[in-house]
């Protein structure tokens, strides 16, 4: 029981860490560790030409489910200068981003990062970008949001299991250290690109009810203990995911690249844990059918690498039957493709300014793609029946609420560093 106790507190504490940043959480981090992790160092071949390509070298569970990394960072950064980039400014961010590749492995044990780029810093040019890509500015999704758009020129997002990784490296990207996993720095981000923001959070079982004493989660603890996710369940099941294959660029210079949503939503959470019992819940986040049947027991083990839609009603025959529809099931009779998904969820919780909240991040071959599935998400033309309202008995939209968006590229790594809009 010591023990359990011992590792839940320093599990929270390098939560807490990553989520304040800086040298001196990164100092404490290491020094609560003694020494930091064990992390191999990387090999920049190994780093494939498809920058959302994680699949291969991410661990898998016991149903062959991607187990996404623990720790994340997504920081926002701006070009310090009007303009288009210059070409010294693409080799300094360059040999930034590939330092950052020789320091780790390309792995959840050492490092994952992408770098994309929002519709904002291709207007810094005067060519147009690529009819090959789909990469409109954000807007609002939903009749009942009002986000505020996110207009950064560059978002990178990294990953790792290891919290003090993901803060050492971010300290590495904009200049703060010279070295990263003992390795040199040729370069950082100092001088052409000034961090905006930065948000952090965690996904995996343990995290979230270890760090639920936060705005939007009621009292008493009720996050399941064993829940990757503050709302209880698994994502990311095997079957329910696109590949990354689906989601690549096919054509065009940018070619093996793929787009990219990051929302920033806020939970609120006591209605889900305080009126509702499991089997509710498991009705709003899969289908009533699921929580007739009794299909999903704890977090969704159960359903082992399929969330089993095919055994759930169509959403309308759902609100008929049980006044209610699931979210699970909503995207599986709308947004798919020749019956498969067309987004890849690499999303995670977080309590960025004492909040609740998820950061829901996707990539996919297209912005639509995204678009489609929120549209499926809203389930506007289920609300004819009168006990489904757009936000009651309608997926979990009663309990999340969407405060930014943001659009981006994600190039192929060859032309990650500052690239030409054609």
């Amino acid at each position: 029981m010591v023990e359990r106790r011992t590792e839940r507190t320093r599990r929270e504490f390098m939560k807490a860490a990553v989520a304040i940043g800086g040298a001196s959480a990164l100092s404490a981090c290491t020094e609560r560790l003694g020494g930091g992790p064990d992390v191999p160092e990387g090999d920049l071949s190994a780093v494939p030409e498809r920058q959302h390509a994680w699949n291969e070298v991410l661990e898998r569970d016991q149903h062959g489910n991607v187990v996404a990394p623990r720790h994340h960072v997504a920081a926002l950064f701006d070009l310090t200068h009007d303009g288009p980039p210059t070409e010294s400014d693409r080799t300094q961010v360059g040999e930034a981003l590939d330092g950052l590749n020789r320091a780790y492995e390309w792995s959840n044990e050492g490092l994952l990062v992408t770098a994309g780029y929002s519709p904002y810093y291709f207007e810094r040019f005067d060519a147009d970008l690529s009819d090959s890509v789909d990469l409109p500015k954000p807007e609002a999704l939903s009749p009942f949001e009002d986000p505020a758009l996110d207009d950064p020129d560059l978002v990178v997002h990294l990953a790792s299991d290891h919290a003090p990784v993901v803060l050492e490296a971010e300290e590495a990207l904009v200049g703060n250290r010279e070295q990263a996993n003992g390795v040199e720095m040729a370069a950082s981000f100092d001088g052409v690109l000034e961090r905006r923001e930065r948000r952090t959070g965690f996904i995996g079982a343990g995290l979230p009810a270890e760090n639920q004493d936060v705005e939007g989660i009621p009292d008493g603890d009720p996050v399941p203990e064993d829940a990757p996710l503050y709302m209880g369940f698994k994502s990311g099941f095997e079957k329910n995911q696109a590949s990354e294959e689906r989601v690549t660029i096919q054509e065009g210079p940018f070619a093996d690249g793929t787009t990219q949503h990051l929302s920033k939503i806020r939970l609120r959470l006591d209605d889900w844990y305080g009126e509702q019992d499991h089997d509710t819940r498991v009705a709003e986040m899969f289908c009533p059918a699921h929580a007739e049947s009794g299909k999903v027991e704890g977090t969704g083990e159960s359903l082992g690498d399929d969330s089993g839609m095919s055994d759930c009603p169509a959403p309308e025959e759902s609100a008929r039957d049980y006044g209610r529809v699931g979210h699970s099931q909503k995207m599986a009779t709308n947004a798919r493709e020749d019956d498969s998904p067309i987004i890849l969820r690499r999303d995670f919780d977080s309590t960025d300014g004492g909040e609740a909240g998820l950061h829901f991040l996707a990539v996919h071959r297209e912005i639509s793609d995204f678009v489609e599935t929120r549209e499926a998400m809203n389930g506007e033309d289920l609300t004819e029946n009168p006990a489904v309202r757009q936000r009651v008995n309608n997926g979990i939209l009663e309990y999340t609420f969407v405060r930014r968006r943001g659009n981006y590229l994600l190039p192929p790594t060859s032309k990650r560093a500052l690239p030409d809009p054609q």
